[in-house]
């Protein structure tokens, strides 16, 4: 019987691999240089996590099951929820900011398709607690650096502030129900819905120009003067505007200025309380979106103290879709490989002595154990990106020596085995 992979998931080769580990450790090593530490949750969680924070509707989207004590479980469908509950159990009372990062996979129920699938990855960051107008400035500094880094080409940056239009409806004494379908209009740009809901609210034209100017802002930070007279006398929207100007000129502080304010980004979820941004490709068409995120007060979902948090998430395999669309090439990895090549059976032990002693100096070695032909051997560490080939003749294990022949310049010599490491090591070009 023939099993093939379930539909919507993805089997990874070497090649694959190699350029996603790329791009995972460049990330990695960019946020840890700004002080952020790894944490891990588990890839399920208690059912009820996501359906306190989503609503029962979101099983639909879920992987969810009981297991054998009769417990609700569901595959995690992303991890801000789990990052807030390992938050709740253990970090109550750690001294805030909190700066952690993840990265793991996360599965949806839904159909897939170009750029979606049920199991996908993201690399996440939070920051919980602190000064919030620095942390978000910092974070928005810092997703542009990593895709800078990562050299994706032609990306776009837009920053928006939810605490605006809520000041307006919480000044027109709009509910939580009408606000949260306002705010999910905005997000998917359904503007005639928009107009229908404040005409069944009996917003007048005014506040209806003001909702309409606050949403058509797309431009420089420069835009924000134009609607902030129209706001002065709306205090809780007006100090969301100047709170936005404060991020974005701490923002220019870490001398990125190449960015969008858009105050139509709405995310799509009521929690996000204040500062909202996404990063775009355009070359990925319909799925341009590859990371957004913003700050928000999720703790209280789940008894614990307010506390204000930012964060975003990458969504990683979106990222390696921009790699494929934009042919970004991955640096030459230089790593010293060595493949030993035993030229009789008899001389496999001590090509298996001489193989440890370079794993010992944190050198990869492979050693063929099969018996291949030394051309097929040679093939095989070029087709491997493997740099040296040791080879062991009657000569050499007569001589305690080894014939070393370079990959990349073809150059070959007899050494003894003692200095075999130090020659390795060395630039390939001077070998």
């Amino acid at each position: 019987m023939e099993f093939k992979k379930p539909r919507g998931t993805r089997d990874f080769l070497f090649e694959d691999l190699e350029e996603r580990k790329y791009v995972e450790n460049t990330i990695r090593k960019t946020v840890e240089n700004y002080g952020f530490k790894e944490i891990k949750t588990p890839i399920f969680e208690d059912l009820e996590l996501f359906t306190t924070r989503s609503g029962e509707g979101i099983k639909e989207e879920l992987y969810h099951f009981q297991d054998k004590g009769k417990r609700d479980l569901a595959l995690r469908p992303e991890m801000t929820a789990s990052v807030a509950r390992l938050y709740n159990n253990n970090l109550q009372r750690e001294a805030k900011p909190l700066k952690m990062y993840y990265f793991g996979s996360c599965f949806r129920y839904e159909r897939p398709q170009a750029g979606r699938y049920r199991q996908f990855w993201q690399f996440g960051i939070e920051v919980i607690g602190g000064t919030p107008i620095y942390n978000e400035a910092e974070i928005i500094a810092m997703a542009n650096e990593v895709l800078q880094k990562l050299n994706i080409q032609n990306y776009e940056v837009a920053i928006g502030h939810l605490g605006i239009i809520k000041g307006v409806l919480n000044h027109l004494d709009v509910d939580a129900q009408k606000q949260t379908e306002i705010i999910a209009s905005i997000d998917k740009e359904d503007y005639e819905h928009l107009k229908e809901i404040m005409e069944d609210l009996k917003i007048d034209m005014k506040n209806q120009q003001i909702i309409n100017d606050i949403i058509n802002v797309n431009g420089t930070r420069k835009d924000l003067d134009k609607i902030k007279p129209e706001l002065e006398e709306i205090p809780e929207a007006y100090e969301a505007v100047l709170e936005l100007d404060s991020i974005l000129e701490i923002i220019e502080a870490y001398n990125f200025t190449d960015y969008t304010v858009k105050l139509s980004i709405a995310r799509g979820l009521d929690y996000y309380t204040g500062l909202v941004f996404e990063v775009y490709v355009p070359d990925l068409g319909a799925e341009k979106q590859i990371t957004g995120g913003g700050t928000y007060n999720l703790m209280g979902l789940f008894d614990s103290e307010e506390v204000e948090s930012t964060g975003f998430a990458f969504g990683f395999d979106r990222i390696m879709e921009a790699y494929h669309k934009q042919n970004i090439q991955i640096p030459e990895d230089n790593t010293k490989r060595v493949l030993i090549v035993p030229i009789k059976p008899d001389f496999k032990k001590e090509a298996i002595q001489i193989a440890q002693q370079l794993r010992g100096a944190d050198i990869i070695t492979d050693i063929d154990l099969k018996g291949k032909k030394l051309k097929k051997n040679l093939s095989y560490a070029n087709t491997h990106n493997i740099n040296n080939v040791v080879m062991l003749g009657d000569k050499e294990i007569t001589d305690n020596t080894a014939t070393l022949k370079n990959m990349k310049t073809g150059n070959q010599v007899t050494i003894p085995q003692d200095e075999l490491i130090e020659l390795i090591l060395k630039d390939d070009d001077t070998q």
